[in-house]
């Protein structure tokens, strides 16, 4: 079965999804579930668009590669299912949060109260096998990922981008940045974070252009479970 991609989102991506590569990067999916363990859960693969609808984007946040652990990912970048401990680019987004806007450090990492108030949180690759980091890179989600940014680009309304890391970045050519905010640093890995994630303000900064585009700012705080 393939997954279904949500309805505000269809008319948006039905040229992505008429194409000869979506329907081999579909296939590909569907054999690797079959004789590995694929995350996130097939219900879950579309769960940024599902829960961001496209009328509704303000900010994009956009990660790389799905939690390849058992348990952690759930179709959001960053984020985790309840019950899992927040991973260490989390804690370290955690620790800037709390710097930058006094957020108090929740007891999960469950992000999905941002992706309600219209935070696009997309990773460029949509699956991965158990515990094999990048393992489904280059079978064609970046394509079909590229395609979202673009179309949250042309967007009548500015959104704010969030570019972290080196990999993230180098999207900036899909952004049209005379009308969007773009906002970039280190990626908050612990391999980085101390290289200009920590102290780059990034909640203030994405708040601040919210707030001058005239729409409200996103209320970060996320409650305990």
């Amino acid at each position: 079965m393939t997954s279904i991609i949500p309805s505000s989102w269809q008319p948006v991506l039905a040229q992505e999804t008429d194409k000869p590569y979506y329907a081999q990067l579909q296939a590909f999916v569907a054999s690797e579930r079959a004789t590995h363990t694929v995350f996130p859960p097939e219900a879950d693969v579309f769960n940024a668009l599902a829960l961001t609808p496209f009328e509704d984007v303000r900010v994009l946040l956009l990660g790389q590669d799905p939690y390849h652990d058992d348990g952690q990912a759930h179709g959001l970048c960053f984020s985790v299912r309840p019950g899992i401990a927040p991973p260490p680019s989390l804690v370290n987004i955690y620790k800037e949060l709390h710097s930058d806007v006094g957020f108090r450090i929740p007891n999960n990492g469950y992000l999905v109260r941002w992706a309600e108030q219209g935070m696009l949180m997309l990773n460029a690759v949509l699956t991965v096998r158990a515990h094999q980091p990048n393992s489904h890179k280059n079978k064609g989600w970046e394509t079909f990922t590229d395609a979202i940014i673009r179309a949250v680009s042309a967007k009548a309304e500015p959104v704010v981008f969030v570019l972290w890391g080196g990999y993230a970045q180098k999207k900036l050519k899909l952004i049209d940045t005379a009308r969007h905010t773009v906002i970039q640093s280190a990626h908050p890995s612990p391999l980085s974070a101390h290289n200009g994630f920590f102290g780059s303000h990034p909640f203030s900064q994405i708040n601040a252009a919210l707030s001058a585009a005239g729409t409200p700012p996103i209320d970060w705080q996320i409650d305990d479970i």
